[in-house]
């Protein structure tokens, strides 16, 4: 067996614990926290109180506006200097949730608001309040335009967590630096590392077309834009 083949053998089981244990919690994590912070952010923007709605807008302005290598070292490195200690995987949690909250926000923001506004008069005629015009009519239209958005995001971010290296977080890509360190074969180990994200990505790109195929069957991205 060739030596490349048996260093990538050697090392496989390594690389898909440190994915299965780090990578994957941690997307699948920070993507839930990201939605759920984006939607409440999107719904302050569109409905919520002006003061509330700037406090919004310099958050995602923030956010957009600097590398998330960058925001990532702030929470780790830079807030113990002010007393705020913060562990390696809370602390990459924390920052790849106000990231992907920030980028989730527009998306939830602008299909909301892509919704005609014939829709909201159509739910209030037939009696429903806001709440119900919003449950019922506006958000699940709004929903089959943003799954490709979001699942593109939710892909991203698979591939985003490798920064989490940077901040000492045991996942995928610091797995391959480690048995770099003692083997001294970059090359192929970070084939490899790349290899495994390759993998995720296709699997999760996989499950967005079946769910896409999935909303389209139930009436079509075209149905949110009537």
């Amino acid at each position: 067996m060739p030596h490349w083949l048996e260093l990538m053998a050697a090392s496989f089981g390594s690389l898909m614990v440190a994915g299965l244990v780090f990578t994957v919690p941690l997307t699948i994590l920070s993507f839930a926290g990201g939605l759920a912070l984006g939607s409440l952010a999107a719904m302050v923007r569109l409905f919520g109180p002006r003061p509330l709605a700037s406090l919004v807008r310099f958050y995602v302005w923030i956010i957009r506006g600097t590398p998330l290598l960058v925001q990532l070292f702030v929470i780790f490195y830079g807030l113990p200097s002010a007393g705020i200690l913060i562990d390696a995987f809370p602390a990459a949690l924390i920052g790849f949730t106000l990231n992907v909250g920030a980028y989730t926000s527009e998306v939830v923001r602008a299909v909301i608001a892509s919704v005609p506004n014939g829709q909201w008069e159509a739910s209030y005629s037939i009696g429903m309040s806001w709440s119900q015009a919003m449950r019922r009519t506006v958000l699940p239209q709004a929903a089959r335009v943003a799954v490709p958005p979001l699942s593109n995001s939710f892909i991203s971010l698979v591939k985003d967590t490798s920064l989490a290296a940077a901040i000492t977080v045991p996942e995928l890509f610091q797995a391959a630096q480690r048995i770099v360190a003692v083997t001294y074969e970059p090359l192929i180990l970070y084939v490899e590392a790349a290899l495994i994200y390759l993998a995720f990505s296709s699997v999760l790109s996989i499950l967005q077309a079946r769910l896409e195929r999935s909303f389209g069957r139930s009436g079509g991205f075209a149905g949110a834009r009537p």
